[in-house]
């Protein structure tokens, strides 16, 4: 039901079905649906929701590739990069989708710095699973690589970022006080690093897959992207508003 809520198209659709529903009242009728379409040209426009997008990813600093790494102890890598189980299981391949460098970023810190345990957590989040979990639709990619169960080590059940600190807290071998880097998507990453935090984690946030630059041009417009990104906003503050009122922030 959440993720119908956070869909900008929905509330569109919801204008359109009650200027139907209310026939009697044509004057009103008019204007939900002159909203509808204010809405809907809106959402097109991509300078605001990107100035928005990019207060979430600049809130924690990108780390350069080539930083010494050393101190830490692993990597933790939040689930959200592969496509849905529905159709991963009706393939062989790894399918990654548009934050891919969730998994891509860790695999060039390994490359650097060995040492590095990697910890990837995800479940199945779909309220319906909907095929294998996404800790089992990635093992094939981490596999393709040369990385055994030595070197990666997953975790299959939680469903929400939340779920995601906790249960990976009670790996075995897992020591929360170490020093360990947490991979999400730059605008995910003000979230994930207070749940994690929250939950008695000492990490450090290594933010990926930007979606933003420093300026949008004002010219820029795209319904498709203006659709994606407001949903992305909307699903983060839906889930900052949940995860306090829970007090798991």
């Amino acid at each position: 039901m959440l993720s119908v809520l956070t869909q900008p198209l929905t509330w569109v659709v919801a204008l359109l079905a009650v200027s139907l529903m209310v026939r009697q009242r044509p004057a009103l009728g008019r204007k939900l649906v002159g909203t509808a379409l204010a809405v809907l040209l809106l959402m097109g426009w991509q300078p605001l929701p990107h100035w928005l997008i990019h207060q979430l990813e600049t809130q924690y600093a990108e780390i350069a590739p080539e930083a010494n790494l050393k101190p830490y102890a692993g990597v933790i890598i939040l689930g959200g990069a592969t496509e849905e189980g529905y159709i991963a299981q009706a393939h062989s391949q790894p399918l990654l989708n548009e934050a891919a460098e969730r998994m891509t970023a860790p695999i060039s810190m390994l490359r650097r710095n060995p040492h590095l345990r990697i910890v990837f957590t995800g479940g199945e989040g779909s309220l319906l699973s909907t095929g294998p979990s996404e800790a089992e639709r990635v093992r094939p990619f981490f596999d393709g690589l040369g990385l055994g169960l030595n070197q990666v080590t997953y975790e299959a059940l939680s469903r929400t970022t939340y779920e995601n600190a906790v249960l990976t807290a009670q790996l075995p071998d897992i020591d929360t006080q170490q020093r360990w880097l947490l991979v999400t998507s730059a605008w995910h990453m003000p979230r994930s690093m207070a749940t994690f935090t929250k939950a008695g984690w000492n990490v450090t946030a290594y933010p990926v897959d930007f979606r933003t630059g420093t300026a949008t041009p004002w010219t820029e417009y795209s319904l498709k992207d203006g659709a994606r990104n407001w949903q992305l906003l909307l699903h983060e503050c839906l889930g900052w508003v949940a995860y306090r009122l829970t007090g798991r922030l």
